[in-house]
């Protein structure tokens, strides 16, 4: 009996040095982190977001360690994380300056929509949450295959969705491709996406291939604060009144953040694209569970 007792404690024992306390003080780099730790349950460990972070709105009131990808690595030492996570894309950029300085460092995928669940699997072990890791990937998974299914038997109109341009004009127009996870949103609301693959899912697209994508529907996604530089996007693209998205008044501008990350949110974007693209159905249809 006394082996057995033994035993058992050095198994505790054993298990708890091979598990270690869940990170307490954790620094977001990404804002698709961000809304991943919020649905983990855990955003009140972070102590530190990226300038760009906006949601949940808890975040507003935390210190901002800087850019995307300009980070100050002074103030990231200085609050002490026990753990850093950011994206894959920033993660070539600044992950290997991180490691150096002795920070436990994360990378989230973000290119598609299964690294969108990858991503949510890599937090919850990051953070100690599995099983709500597991329980939010099951439940983003389903909600994506809820608007697929209803959209399934629809039209599918021709989709290009602007990601960046030059604010005021049409310069410098990079939209999202095949083999980005907006493309593959886009499907999934029962539409396609005329931008051909490329390695990095989202390409700079020139004045011919609008023309030749001619697209049914432009979705021009307005970064920064709302009423950017005063610019009026329909007048922006009365540029081009060849294409049909701009004959028939589809353009439309989107100022949501979530759309172009990588989260859990990948669900609320494709019901907002469901909605644009087949505004004969009710709107609050696509909410339903």
């Amino acid at each position: 009996m006394m082996t057995c007792r033994w035993g058992l404690a050095l198994l505790l024992a054993t298990a708890g040095r091979l598990m270690p306390a869940p990170p307490q003080r954790i620094i977001s780099m990404s804002p698709n982190a961000t809304e991943i730790l919020d649905g983990l349950g855990v955003i009140d460990r972070v102590v530190a977001v990226s300038d760009y972070d906006v949601w949940p709105p808890e975040v507003k009131k935390l210190p901002r360690i800087g850019g995307w990808s300009t980070p100050s690595l002074e103030r990231v030492l200085a609050f002490r994380p026990d753990l850093v996570l950011l994206s894959d894309a920033q993660m070539q950029l600044i992950g290997p300056q991180l490691r150096q300085l002795g920070l436990s460092v994360v990378a989230l995928p973000t290119h598609t929509l299964d690294d969108a669940y990858s991503a949510i699997r890599i937090a919850g072990h990051a953070t100690g949450r599995e099983a709500e890791a597991a329980q939010m990937e099951a439940s983003t998974r389903a909600g994506i295959e809820r608007v697929r299914e209803r959209t399934r038997l629809l039209a599918h109109p021709s989709v290009l969705c602007v990601v960046d341009r030059t604010p005021g004009t049409l310069r410098d127009v990079y939209a999202a491709g095949d083999g980005s996870f907006i493309a593959e949103l886009i499907a999934v609301a029962g539409a396609r996406s005329v931008v051909p693959r490329s390695n990095e899912g989202y390409s700079r697209v020139g004045k011919e291939a609008l023309l030749a994508y001619n697209p049914d529907i432009i979705i021009d996604m307005m970064q920064g604060p709302p009423g950017r530089l005063g610019e009026d996007p329909q007048a922006v693209w009365r540029d081009f009144p060849e294409l049909a998205a701009v004959r028939n008044h589809r353009i439309v501008p989107v100022h949501v953040d979530y759309v172009l990350h990588a989260s859990q949110m990948v669900v609320k974007t494709a019901a907002l694209f469901a909605r644009i693209f087949h505004p004969e159905i009710p709107a609050a249809d696509w909410e339903k569970p």
